[in-house]
């Protein structure tokens, strides 16, 4: 008899083949999320879905377990089942996932992403495989080469599509919908719906369901915001350290800044104060080292991860106690994926926001977005105020191109330089030359 004293439904009632449930069993699932419950059925059922849920949800379980409960056994080297994300995190995070879900089934899959050598991949993919993950980039490189066949895939996947086409994959995307073979199935999931996404849903698929979780902009319940007012960078490194030193309950900290310079500049700046020398992850890093950081604060071995809004998508990292928004993010929508990093899986989790004078009109744009303020709390008093402005908060200057600066007028110096005494010759000119010789010859007839 199966256990439901909550009177919520649990993997259980949904129509998962064995190794599914054995999988899911091993992981310590026994609820789906609200996402993953709407969606299995449509994904079942062949229909285009567009899932619309805030991050931390569950999206990816919610269209991985479909659509690997309808995949049949195949030995085709060309994959069926195909998966865009943005990032190269998040194709690792995604085939994970896969990973997790396939211990009781026979099933290949892999995941290909730009920045590595494309050779290596080209060997990975000709060796065959039901499921492809990948960004955009690099699944038209291998698909143009001709290694990479899509004209078997019979689901297509895009994930986070609005942080896709927040990075300018728009062209992309669009070459890969147009490449792909006609009869297939779409199934899309994004914490967002955005114009632009709602373009890209119009012109490609048909007639989809969809699915909203929760309204636009909403943060999830059990995340508590908090904010400080922060006048510049280096009272917001003192503030940040008295909080580290005095709140027990940070434990995984994750820090997003508005730039790699001033990421790597907070870096410097914690450095020596905590135990462990805190991470840094922005574009800039290597990929092994991005890898080897991110592995390091999944493990604990970091307490404190310092990034950019590169990890503000898709990742699910668990156990992060705090999220603190060093910078406010420019775009609203960002704010809401920043702090989804903590609360995830019905944990508890804070977020907390330094905001400066200029950063108070992100601050209200976030409001509005929430349709609530964010809670201000007092500065406290022993954390000292610093009057330093970092040089990324200094004023550009009024001209910031130098071709638009009126150059001084100097003594030219340059190539042309004044010659010797002994050097200068005087140019008497053609016209002189042969009045000479004429003369000469008059002279020499006499």
């Amino acid at each position: 008899m199966q256990k439901n004293t909550e009177n919520r439904v649990t993997f259980n009632d949904l129509n998962l083949s064995t190794p599914l449930n054995n999988a899911l069993v091993n992981l310590g699932f026994e609820y789906p999320t609200p996402i993953q419950q709407a969606c299995f059925s449509l994904v079942l059922s062949g229909k285009d879905t567009v899932g619309i849920a805030q991050t931390g949800t569950g999206k990816t379980f919610a269209y991985l377990l479909p659509l690997l409960r309808l995949l049949p056994f195949s030995d085709q080297r060309a994959p069926r089942i195909l998966i865009v994300v943005p990032t190269r995190e998040l194709v690792l995070q995604v085939v994970d996932e896969i990973a997790k879900l396939t211990t009781y089934m026979n099933v290949r899959f892999a995941g290909v992403y730009g920045g590595t050598n494309i050779n290596t991949q080209k060997k990975l993919v000709y060796e065959g495989m039901d499921i492809l993950v990948a960004t955009p980039g690099r699944l038209l490189d291998l698909a143009l080469t001709g290694v990479l066949s899509i004209k078997s895939i019979q689901k297509f996947v895009i994930d986070e599509v609005d942080e896709m086409l927040n990075l300018g994959f728009r062209p992309q995307l669009i070459s890969i919908l147009e490449i792909l073979p006609e009869k297939r199935q779409n199934i899309m999931f994004s914490a967002t719906l955005t114009p632009e996404v709602e373009t890209v849903i119009n012109a490609f698929f048909n007639h989809p369901e969809q699915v909203v979780i929760a309204p636009h902009g909403t943060p999830l319940d059990q995340i508590v915001q908090q904010a400080y007012e922060a006048p510049n960078f280096y009272t917001k490194v003192n503030l940040i350290r008295h909080l580290l030193k005095t709140d027990s309950t940070m434990e995984k900290v994750l820090v997003f800044t508005g730039s790699k310079r001033i990421a790597d500049r907070l870096q410097e700046q914690l450095t020596g104060f905590l135990e462990h020398k805190p991470g840094v992850l922005h574009s800039n890093k290597s990929q092994n080292n991005r890898f080897e950081t991110l592995k390091k604060f999944e493990n604990g071995k970091i307490k404190v991860l310092i990034t950019t809004d590169i990890m503000a998508r898709g990742l699910d990292i668990a156990d992060v106690s705090h999220v603190i928004n060093f910078s406010m993010p420019t775009l609203p929508e960002d704010y809401i994926h920043r702090i989804g990093r903590t609360g995830r899986a019905d944990k508890d989790g804070v977020a907390i926001s330094f905001i400066n004078e200029i950063e108070k009109a992100s601050q209200a744009d976030v409001e509005t977005l929430m349709k609530k303020p964010i809670p201000m709390l007092p500065f406290p008093e022993e954390v000292a105020i610093s009057t330093v402005t970092a040089e990324e908060e200094r004023p550009a200057p009024a001209y910031d191109k130098p071709y638009l600066v009126n150059p001084t007028r100097r003594k030219n110096t340059g190539a042309f330089q004044e010659k010797s005494a002994k050097n200068q010759k005087v140019n008497s000119g053609g016209a002189g030359r042969k009045e000479k010789k004429r003369k000469a010859k008059g002279r020499t007839k006499k």
